[in-house]
């Protein structure tokens, strides 16, 4: 099943499949604790029927069957080969506890009133209509059910040691040129409104930070890999001098220097489904 109004298309990652498979595995599971932390203060507790949408390859699945053992997880993928990689992941978790669903997230082949809680994680700063998505999201919620939305904004996105001059004009950039293509990189701020679109009350907003020093560093070089910025050199996006200061700060992280560091600033937001 396909559904092309999103901008993210593993078949066409730059850094190759494998290695993109292992760049989300580690964006997944280095700063999860901190993650699920955000989710049990928004309402998350085991025993919960949960939905993950934009499941990916599993691994945050996987992290949610871990830290909730009396839960049912239903795992939604659009992409049949990183739905394959998640049952790869997942074989050997019984059917009571798993269920995956080949879906697009604007018309999602789940019943109305269905779940607990959803998690989306990473998924609506690529999409073209997020409001038709939440809106689909909150149709499947049972009356009281909450969404939580994990994603980025580039505006507030962190910030690397050694410094990048440039690296807010860097991020404007690139997040114009996503723009154009139908993503929005600039998507955390707009969560409260786009909630309430949707129907939602008791809309919250807050962050979850990551920082290398407390996660360590390796999860944050595949995030940092300059082959994920090479495309937007050669297509004039960003320019020379741009991509050697971003080359030179991914060379000192990449190579432990000791005075390397990267924070990066991941926004969460909260709505719940009426109650009639």
């Amino acid at each position: 099943m396909k559904d092309q109004r999103s901008t993210y298309n593993i078949q066409g990652a730059v850094l190759g499949f494998q290695e993109e498979i292992e760049r989300l595995k580690a964006q997944a599971t280095m700063g999860w604790q901190k993650e699920l932390r955000a989710l049990k203060w928004y309402g998350l507790q085991n025993g919960m029927s949960v939905l993950e949408v934009g499941s990916g390859p599993g691994y945050i699945t996987e992290q949610l069957l871990n830290s909730l053992p009396d839960s049912h997880i239903t795992s939604l993928e659009i992409d049949s080969t990183l739905l394959e990689q998640a049952k790869k992941l997942l074989g050997d978790v019984p059917p009571e506890r798993i269920k995956f669903v080949e879906s697009s997230i604007y018309h999602i082949d789940l019943p109305d009133n269905s779940f607990d809680f959803v998690v989306a994680r990473l998924i609506f700063l690529h999409l073209n209509n997020p409001l038709e998505a939440a809106q689909e999201i909150y149709r499947i919620l049972k009356p009281g059910g909450k969404l939580v939305i994990i994603d980025i904004d580039d505006g507030v996105f962190g910030t690397v040691n050694p410094e990048i001059p440039s690296l807010h004009t860097i991020l404007k950039k690139i997040s114009d040129y996503i723009a154009q293509k139908g993503g929005n990189r600039f998507i955390g701020r707009s969560l409260p409104r786009l909630l309430l679109k949707s129907g939602f009350i008791d809309i919250d907003i807050d962050s979850v930070i990551q920082h290398s020093d407390v996660h360590g560093i390796d999860g944050f070089k595949r995030q940092l890999d300059m082959n994920r910025f090479v495309h937007f050199y050669k297509n004039g996006v960003i320019n020379s001098d741009e991509f050697e200061q971003m080359k030179q700060a991914s060379d000192a992280i990449n190579n432990n220097s000791p005075d390397a560091y990267v924070m990066m600033n991941f926004i969460t937001a909260c709505g719940t489904k009426q109650i009639y």
